[in-house]
């Protein structure tokens, strides 16, 4: 859960790029290269696991952020910004 300010930060749906000129999956006009090997290439790859993990469990976190799913949800807070988005006052969760 996040505020309406951070939606627009929010990352991408992984999907491959379109097959035109200039993408990045393409064999022509500087893309991938022919018989490539991606484990010694160089270049910045994507982590899906990332780097950043939550305040709270130290759990890794998918996208930049300072919550998981689970404590922003059972704090009421935005996971990436902290602000107060809800109020958990009257909701009957476990103390997990």
């Amino acid at each position: 859960m996040v505020c309406e300010k951070c939606e627009k930060k929010l990352g991408k749906v992984i999907v491959p790029d379109k097959w035109k000129e200039g993408a990045s999956n393409t064999t022509e006009g500087g893309g991938r290269k022919i018989n490539e090997n991606k484990l010694l290439s160089k270049k910045n790859r994507w982590t899906p696991y990332g780097t950043t993990k939550c305040i709270i469990c130290k759990q890794q976190v998918h996208q930049d952020g300072k919550y998981c799913h689970t404590c922003a949800y059972s704090k009421g807070v935005c996971a990436m910004c902290g602000k107060q988005v809800l109020d958990t006052k009257f909701y009957k969760q476990s103390n997990v």
